[in-house]
């Protein structure tokens, strides 16, 4: 291969690369939807704002216990007993 070859297609590859990191620097990330679904979800449901709460904590707490009761009855369909 030849040096004009060798530095032509260094040269290409450098133009990819830099069009790549333009088009990425020029790009607004985008929010995936299922984000999106959870927040409006949380907003409505109490229950799930709290249970998105708990995943973070790694000590035990009342309040998560009793959040992660409530969901399992009404996940079993046992909304109205009680535990």
């Amino acid at each position: 291969m030849s040096a004009a070859a060798k530095i032509a297609g260094v040269a290409t590859l450098a133009g990819f690369m830099m069009t790549v990191a333009v088009i990425a620097a020029v790009t607004e990330p985008r929010v995936p939807e299922a984000a999106n679904a959870a927040e409006a979800r949380a907003e409505r449901d109490p229950l799930a704002a709290e249970l998105a709460r708990c995943r973070a904590l790694t000590m035990p707490d009342s309040g998560c216990e009793a959040a992660w009761a409530a969901h399992q009855r009404r996940f079993f369909g046992k909304e109205g007993t009680q535990p």
